[in-house]
């Protein structure tokens, strides 16, 4: 009996499989990270470094690269772990990973060799940018590949071990901060202060996603945070991880850490305000938490976008 895991993918012509490549890429989570970008390439035209329009390209277009990768990588993990075949609580496309590999679409050797092949056109992409605009992107761009891997595979799995949500800000902190080191050619604190509320805003998402995936999970020893904290708390600290984002918003400008067209980006808050009652209300009930991982996703790219618009309009 051939196991749901390896089996192999049903006869589809050349587009149909490249068609199914991309899609098992999670390309409706790929927005996160070109709106990550578009904040740190922001506060370099803040800061009245310029912009380089091929440079921006290449910036976005190796970052979701690399989350693209990422995605697949954790596809293949998942599959070997046995997480996605034990998830039976999964509310698709948010949580449970693709589904292709459980539902006969590709096998799990097609999942490695895509995740390897993307891997590989990641580095070598990312050494030409490097190349161009300086070592201290090589930097950025080993330790997001490092957290991208880490994530994922072993010997770490540091999403089996609640350590997803922290790997999963810092990789989106970072993006922030290499596309600012892009364009701006050195290492500079704005980025940093700046990207900071969009990481947590981010590892909400994670966090949120995991209490649908939570039972599967925890069948396969897989320890995330919706795993180890329980429902309720997981929610309590939804709430706090959103606090912070948008209190440091706040108190960033009130310092003059960040500057004033920061506050563009507390439009969002509304929209986290309505999904962490909901994630509170619900959190026992993961097949009603559909409306909330929507309005989380927007929260985090309406914050993103009006970050970014907001230190845009101060390069005018």
């Amino acid at each position: 009996m051939t196991h749901p895991n390896t089996r192999a993918p049903s006869d589809d012509p050349p587009r149909s499989s490249l068609v199914l490549y991309w899609r098992m890429t999670r390309p409706g989570f790929l927005l996160i990270t070109p709106v990550a970008c578009a904040i740190g390439l922001a506060t370099a035209a803040a800061c009245g470094c310029g912009f380089n329009t091929a440079l921006a390209v290449a910036t976005v277009l190796l970052a979701t690269l690399a989350q693209a990768g990422a995605n697949v990588l954790n596809d293949y993990e998942d599959a070997r772990n046995g997480a996605d075949a034990a998830n039976r609580s999964a509310i698709a496309p948010f949580t449970g990973g693709a589904g292709f590999i459980q539902r006969g679409q590709a096998s799990v050797q097609q999942t490695r060799a895509l995740a390897r092949g993307l891997g590989l056109a990641l580095v070598g992409a990312g050494l030409v940018l490097a190349s161009a605009v300086g070592g201290g992107l090589l930097l950025i761009g080993l330790a997001g590949v490092a957290l991208g891997w880490a994530y994922s595979a072993p010997p770490f799995k540091l999403m089996s071990r609640g350590l997803g949500e922290l790997a999963v800000a810092l990789s989106w902190w970072l993006i922030v901060i290499g596309a600012d080191y892009v364009q701006r050619r050195h290492f500079f604190w704005m980025p940093v202060a700046v990207g900071l509320p969009y990481a947590l805003l981010v590892a909400n998402i994670l966090l949120a996603n995991g209490l649908p995936d939570a039972a599967g999970d925890a069948a396969v020893g897989k320890r995330t945070l919706a795993v180890r904290l329980g429902a309720r708390p997981a929610a309590g600290l939804y709430a706090w991880l959103t606090l912070l984002a948008y209190g440091w918003v706040v108190v960033g400008v009130a310092l003059v850490i960040l500057p004033q067209a920061a506050l563009w980006s507390l439009a969002s808050a509304p929209v986290s305000a309505v999904a962490a009652v909901l994630i509170w209300q619900r959190a026992h009930t993961p097949e009603r938490l559909r409306p909330a991982l929507v309005l989380t996703i927007a929260a985090c790219v309406l914050h993103g976008l009006s970050m970014a618009a907001g230190l845009a309009s101060m390069s005018r």
